[in-house]
């Protein structure tokens, strides 16, 4: 039985960068023996579903065809719809009452080892704050995003992984268009 997963692409159609259409993607997913596939907004956000046994061959096959098509390599981190519904339970900041449109979730491509995560520096960005929770970033950005130091370039490096960020707006409208 397939379930259903949502694919996140990093650094596509920012900015006039990295120019992708939806429609292209999608074709992608198709051609990767995905079904239902859905694109949500231009930032690269694509809802899907997989057999088990396809899931995992997505990320690589995708950013190989983005490649070969488009000349450029792009992360793509993958979450099934219970996974996404964990994400929208556990954000500390929303448990404290932050505001909904200073929230950020980074999502990680891999599990970091508490040791590099011990070894993040929570003053890095002076009013910004993180929490690490899993394969996820929480990040409250109480002014805004573009000037914070709290960014991928930074996260990827200390965590050895890769990462890919959303808002709090969009986390929740994709958890709604899987059907949550």
């Amino acid at each position: 039985m397939p379930t259903t997963y949502l694919a996140l692409l990093r650094g596509i159609n920012v900015g006039g960068k990295n120019k992708l259409p939806m429609k292209d993607l999608t074709g992608m997913f198709v051609e990767a023996r995905c079904a239902g596939v859905r694109t949500y907004i231009q930032s690269g956000n694509v809802i899907f579903q997989a057999a088990p046994g396809v899931a995992p061959k997505i990320p690589d096959r995708i950013a190989a065809q983005i490649a070969k098509q488009f000349g450029y390599r792009t992360p793509l981190v993958l979450r099934t719809r219970d996974e996404l519904r964990e994400v929208l339970r556990n954000n500390p900041f929303l448990e404290a009452g932050a505001a909904e449109e200073t929230l950020h979730v980074m999502f990680l491509a891999d599990l970091p080892g508490s040791s590099a995560v011990a070894g993040l520096d929570p003053a890095r960005s002076p009013g910004d704050e993180f929490v690490v929770r899993g394969r996820e970033i929480y990040l409250r950005f109480p002014h805004g995003a573009a000037d914070s130091k709290l960014t991928n370039a930074y996260f990827d490096s200390k965590l050895a992984t890769t990462s890919t960020v959303r808002n709090w707006r969009t986390v929740t409208k994709l958890l709604e268009l899987m059907g949550a």
